[in-house]
């Protein structure tokens, strides 16, 4: 009676535990996106300023203040999600902890090292020398990158586990090193790190497009349009490049994750590829078959005669949610399409026009929308990946069910984080609206709550336009 009590209560605890987590991630993701590109961005307008610039060091400071608000709450959510790990998934964390925590360590590391430079940076100004004080970027674009890294190893590492041997079912011969570099983990680091790109470029440059559809034609709108958009132009041609070899890894690894995405219901040689439609529990319906034969086989393998393995591979029990994996899928490549059209469209508005690339209204409202897209392509992506892979945590090892936790209070804990989350996004929301509305009325700079006034003797003040 006490293990089907216990049973029941790991069952009932299931479906919370994945909204919860859902929303944990999905949330902490757009934060993530943040820390990874917009320093590289800030980098870009402050050594402009250096140049002689003053209105590229004027976004500099202000996106710096941005990005210390999106630090902060980011911040708060990376620290419910390790504290979710343990306490939602206590199996995962109970069987394979040892394997995992070095890279959980040097994620923490990356985040301090982060942190600091941060402060510095943000607090850096009018009182650093300017080169000096711009070079504090790089430690803060490093560590991004690097605590990125270590993350998404871990959940590449959840899709191709390895660094270890199972005895008994307990791991041994623990080798951390090789868990972090798994075979997985490569391209889907570039690949989000790609998304990243996308996701606060065509955000920032959308903020700044809908300032000059209303009128705002000076030239800090015109930047913060055009430089985030060249940042788009690179990593927007380059992502579908990167998945289609993701995808070819699939093939190999996770063939039944492949064929949910593709709605493959049956194991079928020189396979067709097949668009859109919809799962209806046995086959794909209303998609768009392209006549091409082998042409799935092709993407997946470079082989138009190939097999591709469906859905009737395995059991039905280890079958992910193909209606939801196909959907996010389709969605995630026809937004990422979408995008490489738009970017080819700005090319050729520049080629074309030039100087007047902002000339269109049309390309203008394209731009904004362009980033809520990116961000929805990105979280789709995510889904792709994460419901894919079910119903194992990880992939062949261990399954989602058997590592819940058995608590019954999850749903409560559900509720308090959507709370959280809806008060974290409002506070931030108020607080660079608050910002921005002050930066329209002239203000040059935002009192810092923290340090001396910036209104110091004239031989005290350092130069922030010039190197010393």
């Amino acid at each position: 009676m006490i293990h089907l009590a216990q049973a029941f209560a790991a069952t009932d605890a299931l479906l919370p535990a994945r909204n919860q987590m859902a929303l944990s991630l999905g949330w902490h993701i757009v934060l993530a996106c943040f820390g990874m590109a917009f320093p590289a961005m800030i980098f870009v307008m402050h050594r402009k300023g250096l140049r002689g610039d003053e209105v590229a060091l004027e976004l500099a400071k202000r996106w710096s203040k941005v990005a210390a608000v999106l630090f902060a709450i980011g911040a708060v959510s990376g620290t419910i999600l390790s504290l979710e790990l343990g306490l939602l998934w206590p199996g995962l964390m109970e069987t394979y902890g040892d394997v995992l925590g070095l890279a959980f360590a040097m994620e923490g590391i990356s985040f301090f090292i982060e942190a600091i430079f941060i402060g510095i940076y943000v607090y850096g100004w009018g009182r650093l020398p300017g080169r000096i004080h711009c070079l504090m970027l790089l430690p803060i674009m490093a560590a991004g990158i690097a605590g990125s890294f270590m993350v998404v190893s871990v959940n590449a590492w959840m899709n191709a586990p390895t660094g270890f041997h199972l005895v008994d079912g307990v791991p041994t011969d623990i080798d951390p090193v090789a868990a972090i570099f798994n075979s997985a983990v490569g391209l889907q680091f570039l690949h989000m790190y790609l998304a990243a790109f996308m996701v606060v470029a065509f955000s920032v440059s959308g903020v700044y497009a809908l300032g000059w559809l209303r009128g705002r034609h000076d030239r800090l709108h015109k930047l913060g349009i055009v430089v985030p958009l060249a940042f788009a132009a690179i990593a927007t041609p380059m992502q579908p490049i990167v998945g289609h070899f993701a995808g070819q890894r699939l093939a190999d690894e996770q063939p039944i994750k492949l064929a949910a995405m593709e709605g493959l219901a049956a194991t079928t040689e020189s396979a067709r590829l097949e668009l859109g439609g919809y799962w209806n529990g046995e086959e794909l319906v209303g998609a768009i078959e392209i006549p091409i034969d082998g042409l799935l086989s092709f993407i997946a393998t470079n082989d138009f005669g190939a097999t591709v393995i469906g859905l009737d591979a395995v059991p039905e029990d280890e079958q992910p949610p193909v209606g939801i994996v196909h959907v996010a899928f389709q969605t995630m490549v026809a937004i990422g399409t979408a995008l490489v059209g738009f970017v080819g469209w700005a090319g050729w508005r520049w080629r074309r026009y030039g100087s007047d690339l902002l000339g269109s209204r049309w390309f203008l409202r394209a731009l904004v929308a362009a980033g809520p897209a990116a961000i929805v392509a990105m979280e789709t992506g995510w889904i792709t990946t994460e419901v894919g892979r079910q119903p194992w945590i990880v992939h062949g090892l261990l399954r989602t069910e058997d590592a819940v936790t058995d608590a019954g209070y999850i749903w409560v804990t559900l509720a308090v984080l959507v709370v959280v989350y809806v008060g974290m996004t409002a506070g931030a929301v108020s607080v660079i609206r608050s910002m921005s509305r002050r930066w329209r009325d002239g203000e040059k700079d935002l009192e810092s709550p923290y340090g001396p006034s910036l209104d110091l003797p004239a031989d005290q003040t350092a130069d922030t336009f010039t190197s010393h």
